[in-house]
């Protein structure tokens, strides 16, 4: 199996604060990596090392076996790795097809008679999201008249298009319903049977569970276990995420106050 991503014992300060200590996982082609924590967790720290906005201090971040560090979320993008962020880049009185390309998008002509290729634009976008299996009626509507659920779809296939290696998602499914959610989900293993790496944030570990093969749980910049599904089920994942451990130990301590001596 091709390992795309992998980061050892990686580690970021910002001045005295340690946002992310000693953090290891791996993300393999045709795979999701799931990342789960709360806020403040280090998630964000995690996904801006792996995403070029930000280096690590301590530890090794390899793609595809060659330690780096990025300048910039350009040289990421160059090597394969794309980041849709929770906010989402789009421009919402912009049609969806001129949402697609953003700034690559096909011209026909030369020079100072070029102009935009609307129609290759148009075809090629509704072909993209036809074979993420995204069926919209018309790509020339504004991509703000979308739900939360197919704008974050678009922007997956949008990435796919693009030739990404390996798709990170912050919180795709945090601001929207159930049955939005589960559309996102759906191509989120969509984007993984078509092979690419897949690295999933979230803080449900009800979201994370069905199309995750491997879990990583933050908590205030540590890890608290490095899963793969084989390992842990729905029960105990969601147990570690409520800080199961935490609240026994704080039962314990209430029985023993309330107890008389």
């Amino acid at each position: 199996m091709s390992r795309l991503l992998e980061v050892k014992d990686v580690g970021k300060t910002y001045g005295s604060v340690i946002a992310l200590r000693d953090v290891s996982t791996v993300v393999n082609a045709g795979e999701v990596t799931c990342v789960l924590g709360d806020n403040g967790a280090g998630k964000s720290t995690l996904i801006k090392i792996l995403a070029g906005v930000h280096q690590h201090d301590r530890g090794e971040f390899l793609v595809e076996g060659e330690p780096v560090k990025f300048a910039s979320p350009r040289e990421a993008l160059d090597r394969g790795i794309a980041t849709v962020y929770q906010d989402l880049a789009v421009v919402p009185l912009m049609s969806v097809w001129r949402n697609f390309f953003l700034g690559s998008e096909p011209t026909v002509g030369f020079g100072p008679f070029r102009a935009l290729d609307r129609k290759k634009g148009r075809e090629t976008t509704k072909k993209a999201l036809s074979d993420m299996g995204i069926d919209l009626r018309d790509v020339e509507q504004p991509v703000g008249t979308l739900s939360g659920g197919e704008r974050q779809c678009v922007a997956i296939a949008r990435a796919v298009y693009f030739g990404a290696k390996v798709l990170i998602l912050d919180e795709p499914t945090a601001a929207l319903g159930v049955k939005q959610a589960g559309v996102v989900l759906k191509y989120v293993a969509q984007a993984r049977d078509r092979g690419l790496g897949v690295v999933l944030i979230t803080h449900n570990p009800h979201h994370a569970y069905p199309v995750a093969d491997r879990f990583l749980l933050l908590k205030r910049g540590v890890s608290l276990g490095a899963y793969e599904k084989s390992e842990i089920d729905l029960a105990e994942l969601t147990r570690q995420m409520a800080g199961g451990a935490e609240l026994e130990a704080l039962e314990h301590e209430l029985r023993a106050a309330e107890s008389p001596s």
